[in-house]
Formats: C-alpha cells, structure tokens, sequence
C-alpha cells in the first residue's frame, strides 16, 4: 500500500471513531466499510466508506455519506462499482427527507445532495453485492448512467403501496471523472410492485459531460427485479443521448443467488453489453462483458469477493479476461 494511501486510511480511521463517540450523543447510527484488493489487470485498489443516519424531531430522517478509494489505474472499472475511486475524500451524499401518509398513500420529500434516481441507483443495489464493477453502461467512462451521479435538489414521491412516481430537480454534484456541465437537471421515474415483481420506467434531462460538446443529455430506462427464495434476479435497459450526434444504449441482466444450503457464500454471475455510436467521428464500439463470481462471509465482519470477468470488444490495453479479488471489513455503531 502507497505511504499516502495507508496515512489517508488511517486519517479516516481515526474520523470515525469521533463520529462514533458523536453519535452516543445524537443517536445516530454509524457504518463503516473498508476494501482492499487487486485485479490481474495489474491493478491495486483500496477504499473507506463512512456513513451516519438517524431521525430527528417530527418524523424526519437524515444521511450522510463521505467515500475516500484509491486506484493504481484510474481508467480501469475494478472496484468502482458504486464509488469512484479519485485519490480523495468526497462527500457523496447528505440529505434529509420525510414521508407522509395521508389515506393510505405516500408521499416523501428529500433535499439535499442524492444519488441520481434513475433506474437501480441505490449505493446498496451495487456496493457489497458480490460484483466488484458495475454495469458497463452505469461506468463514468462509457457515456452513458453513471453511479457516481449526484443531484443537488429535492426529490418528490407521490403514489399508493403498488405504484409510485418520484421526481427530482436539481443541479449536477457528481463524482468521479465523468462529470457534467452546470445546469437544471430533471428526473422522472415510475414505479411499481406486483408480488416479489418491480418493475420501473426513468427518464432524465440533464447537461452533457464537460469532456463533451455544451449540449443537453437525455436517456431513457427500464429495470426490472424478482426476488425469492434467497434468489434476486434483475436488470436494466437503457437508450439516449449522452451529448448531441451520439447515442448510447445497452443492457445487463444478473443474478445475485443465496440459498440456505450455501451458508457463508452468495453466487453472483451477470451478462451485459453496451454499444456507442457517434456517426460524426466515425466511431462505432461495442462492449460485452460476462461476470462469474461469489461473495463469502468471513467471521469478524470480513468478506472476500471474487469476480471472473470476461470481455469482447474495444479491449484497449486489456486481456480478454481478468480475475479479481477484495476483502471487505464493515461494521455498525448504535448507541
């Protein structure tokens, strides 16, 4: 480990035990998550995470979010499934919200710095899953939905226990190297459940990234999760524009299995394929990847991941297939 990575762990080490000691006053519960680990794509990774959430007076819920990862190799997907790994520490997310149920339906307000909401967004439906990347269209590189964006606004929720709309405005806070221009961004997302079934359709507007032409982004999406048994099975279609005279479009379906007679272990396997287009320049590439892999709970709080990954397509400086391999601490605080 780099001198300045293990005094940058150490650093953050440090700033969660006082948000521990904080927190027995406040009543928040604290999580934290640390990762280290290696690809064969001669790549070395390591990462804190560090969280604190809690209710405050009148119902409302607050959380807040701040990441620190580091990478040999900054332009390689492994280990960045949910949080970039940039050398530095970021805030991802701190907002506060509140539900309200008049007549049996729902109705949530947040505010604050959020995860964008378009598709399956949340940090935990891609961060200690098993995969140690994520989807090829949901990467910051690839133009097209990427994990790391964040909103700075509010975020609406209307809807009854089957079905549900949420809307978000705001301003673009993202992370990681693929950040978009300054502007209004505008989010809409439907939602419904049927059974262990859910099933959603998002559409957003936003900015182009600032590695593009200034012009306006728009993509559609459709995802799809059925759960039971100790079995999730899911998936995301998703086609736009990521800036003008380019399209983006692409897919992945995974499996994520844990079933009673695996014990300590959760199979994981997905199959995705993305393909961009940008007639102008002439350039047309489309990627493939397969995934293999299991996620094993280890006593104390430890985990190791491991995912076998195989590509086709626009390889670059990459081997058709790579091995990678990380173990996770993670633990929880509660007054």
């Amino acid at each position: 480990m780099k001198p300045r990575l293990a005094v940058s762990f150490a650093m953050l080490c440090a700033a969660y035990a006082l948000t521990a000691a904080t927190a027995r006053a406040q009543s928040i519960t604290t999580e934290a998550a640390v990762t280290a680990g290696g690809s064969t794509d001669s790549l070395a990774a390591g990462a804190v995470q560090l969280r604190g959430f809690g209710d405050m007076p009148g119902g409302v819920r607050f959380f807040g979010e701040a990441s620190f990862a580091q990478t040999s190799d900054n332009d390689n997907d492994s280990f960045a499934a949910a949080y970039p790994y940039g050398g530095r520490l970021e805030v991802i997310e701190a907002y506060a919200e509140r539900m309200f149920r008049p007549n049996k339906a729902i109705v949530g307000v947040r505010a604050g710095r959020f995860r964008t909401p378009f598709g399956i967004y949340n940090s935990s439906d891609h961060a200690y899953t098993g995969f140690l990347r994520p989807p090829l269209i949901r990467y910051d590189e690839y133009s097209g939905i990427s994990n790391y964006f964040l909103e700075h606004g509010a975020d609406f929720v209307v809807g009854v226990s089957a079905l549900q709309v949420e809307t978000a405005l705001g301003a673009p806070a993202d992370v990681g190297s693929g950040v978009r221009r300054s502007g209004l961004d505008a989010i809409v997302r439907v939602q419904g459940y049927y059974g262990p079934i859910i099933a959603g359709v998002s559409h957003i507007r936003t900015k182009s990234l600032r590695s593009a032409d200034d012009s306006r982004s728009d993509f559609t999406g459709v995802d799809l999760r059925w759960t039971h048994g100790g079995v999730q099975l899911r998936g995301e279609w998703m086609t736009g524009r990521p800036f003008e005279g380019a399209t983006t479009n692409g897919w992945y379906a995974d499996a994520i299995v844990h079933l009673v007679a695996m014990g300590p272990v959760t199979a994981v396997a997905r199959v995705e394929r993305m393909g961009f287009e940008e007639p102008a320049e002439n350039e047309d590439e489309t990627l493939g990847r397969q995934t293999i892999g299991a996620r094993v709970r280890i006593a104390g709080g430890f985990a190791l991941n491991v995912n076998l990954v195989h590509r086709t397509g626009e390889l670059g400086d990459y081997k058709p297939a790579s091995l990678d391999v990380g173990v996770t601490w993670s633990g929880r605080y509660h007054p």
